[in-house]
């Protein structure tokens, strides 16, 4: 008598493969990543509210192309290549090279209003960093960053401490970026949720490509040119009326 197989179980379509990535990274990422992270976040625009004042952003698909502009022209350019490149530095314990980096990103921002951005989100994370890990030799470094840290920098800190792989980290971080400025448009535009989530939707197709992009580039490449925005923000430091700091 022939011994029956058991029958096989197959995956339906579209469920989840097992994650690769430890539950308790994944967690500390996705902590990171929410818009409920006591650093201030949701109170910045990055001249996206200027350019809805100005005419430049007046719907959906206009906020969708601005802020893809933003990702692929600003942010896998400069933040996310320096987080990238502070994460191994904060790893390795190389504070002289963290110092460096974060030199660099206060030297980059083009306007009082995104260097205040990235001061007071940097010292944010860093007393939260503290709180958490309050006998850690880096983040007792990054502390004492002058004239701050920067929210990269500070940013590559905690992505390390997670226990996450780069990339993982990278998007992780990508993602609150876009999170905010989306509903940076949904607030200053305004849109309705629904065209939020699908101007979402686009930015989440296009950061891995980013992240990958910025995990590639090497110091020479890295640049922070984005003169429009930069003037933006410049006037909306004088704009009548607000939502946001910047």
């Amino acid at each position: 008598m022939k011994r029956q197989r058991a029958p096989r179980h197959r995956r339906p379509r579209g469920t989840c493969a097992a994650a690769a990535l430890p539950g308790p990274a994944l967690l500390r990422l996705l902590w990171l990543a929410s818009p409920a992270l006591p650093i201030g976040g949701f109170s910045y625009s990055e001249g996206l509210e200027g350019a809805v004042e100005c005419g430049l952003v007046a719907d959906e698909a206009q906020a969708g192309d601005w802020l893809l502009d933003q990702l692929h022209l600003a942010l896998a350019r400069s933040d996310l290549p320096v987080m990238a490149k502070a994460c191994a530095a904060w790893q390795r314990a190389d504070f002289d090279q963290a110092a460096a980096l974060n030199a660099w990103i206060g030297a980059t921002r083009e306007s009082a209003e995104l260097r205040q951005q990235t001061d007071q989100m940097g010292r944010s994370l860093a007393v939260w960093l503290r709180q958490r890990h309050p006998d850690d030799t880096a983040v007792a470094a990054l502390a004492g960053l002058l004239p701050s840290p920067t929210w990269p920098v500070a940013f590559a800190l905690a992505a390390a401490r997670s226990g996450a792989p780069l990339r993982e980290a990278l998007l992780a971080g990508a993602f609150g970026w876009a999170e905010n400025g989306v509903q940076a448009a949904v607030k200053s535009i305004p849109l309705g949720q629904s065209a939020g989530q699908r101007v979402l939707a686009r930015l989440v197709e296009a950061l891995p490509a980013a992240v990958d992009q910025a995990i590639a580039l090497d110091a020479a490449g890295r640049q922070a040119y984005a003169p429009m925005l930069a003037i933006l923000c410049a006037r909306h430091e004088e704009q009548y009326s607000r939502l946001f700091r910047s």
